[in-house]
């Protein structure tokens, strides 16, 4: 398994963005943040960067179990989707696949449960937007 799971969005970067948030939502999990890799390269670096952006997301659910869980799990926290742009204009839609970074990495039985559940949301977000 990867850590993460993508497609090709048919939409352009713009819409993408709009079409992942709306299809989080839709699975129960809101935008806590949004980073604009391209714009923060240009002001920190002033380096020219594709479109790419990190959309941190939650499913206040699914955070509450996994945090009962294990109380240190925060720093893993929010579920992350990545939206890019390549050279050619295609746009790519990646989300974290708590599956392998969560359960793998953590020694507790429980806490699969929960990662079954929101890797299977974030694959059905991203998959609605292919």
């Amino acid at each position: 398994m990867e850590y993460h799971y993508s497609k090709k969005s048919k939409a352009p970067f713009d819409e993408t963005i709009t079409n992942i948030t709306e299809a989080l939502q839709t699975e129960g999990f809101g935008v806590l943040t949004n980073i604009d890799i391209q714009a923060t390269f240009k002001k920190k670096l002033d380096i020219d960067f594709r479109s790419y952006q990190i959309l941190g997301a939650c499913n206040p659910n699914f955070a509450y179990q996994a945090l009962t869980l294990e109380p240190t799990l925060g720093v893993m926290l929010p579920c992350n989707i990545a939206i890019q742009e390549t050279e050619n204009k295609e746009v790519i839609i990646s989300a974290i696949n708590p599956l392998e970074t969560l359960a793998k990495t953590i020694k507790n039985e429980k806490l699969v449960e929960v990662a079954e559940n929101v890797s299977s949301r974030l694959k059905k977000a991203v998959d609605s937007c292919g």
